[in-house]
């Protein structure tokens, strides 16, 4: 267990290693990593608790003021989390990047089209998180350009692209970032898919759902809590 815990008055173990998770205000996170990482913590009633990887790429903290207990959990491979419900209203906004322990299996066509053990998902306000899949990982299908293009103020320009196996063909079923800004830079070459364009898409053993409205790409499973974005009512949030 490479857990850092910091509560007002007391003092808990510290273990760290090269890469950091984000924030959990309570539960257990299992991680593993040996790499010494940086810690850093300001002073006062109001400080915050955070730490960064070395290469400065993820970065947690949160106010003891408003949380009283952080668990900060620092590891240089992936996380499971052991029973947490996670509220995608505790999610960061701008958003967080971080990799996916579980596998990632896409089916399509009546087969499996994508599957890997080395996804990152995106963590945003309010959203389901959206899974990326490396190019490689896309073996049992065709990726063709499609028009179009839109920009996010976080990743930059996105560009999409269909989904063929044979004479099934689902359009503008997944999206890129070819050029992603340097905070997602990981997620080059890297495909998100719409759940609602496959025949299944899993998370781990679990299948998932796909986060409501069909304009967004966030993949709902059973640990989340909502409301979520694309409900009905949300067009303002």
């Amino acid at each position: 267990m490479v857990i850092a815990v910091k509560q007002p008055g007391r003092v808990g173990l510290i273990a760290l290693s090269s890469e950091i998770s984000r924030i959990a205000t309570l539960g257990m996170l299992r991680t593993s990593g040996s790499d010494t990482a940086a810690v850093a913590r300001s002073g006062g009633p109001m400080g915050m608790v955070a730490c960064r990887s070395r290469s400065g790429s993820i970065v947690a903290g949160c106010s003891r003021a408003n949380l009283g207990l952080a668990l900060i959990a620092v590891m240089d491979r992936p996380f499971e989390k052991q029973g947490i419900m996670e509220n995608v209203w505790d999610y960061p906004r701008p958003p967080a990047l971080e990799p996916v322990a579980k596998p990632i299996r896409i089916e399509f066509a009546g087969r499996t089209i994508a599957a890997t053990e080395t996804a990152f998902r995106v963590l945003e306000t309010s959203h389901p998180p959206v899974y990326y899949l490396p190019m490689a990982a896309f073996t049992g299908c065709t990726l063709e350009p499609a028009p179009g293009r839109s920009v996010c103020e976080w990743k930059g320009a996105a560009s999409y692209w269909t989904i063929r196996v044979g004479d099934h063909v689902a359009e503008r079923a997944a999206w890129s970032y070819p050029d992603p800004t340097p905070a997602f830079a990981a997620i080059r070459d890297h495909l998100a898919v719409y759940a609602g364009a496959m025949d299944r898409c899993f998370v781990g053993d679990e299948e998932v759902t796909p986060q409501p409205g069909g304009f967004y790409g966030g993949w709902v499973t059973r640990d989340l809590k909502g409301p979520f974005k694309g409900e009905p009512g949300s067009m303002g949030w």
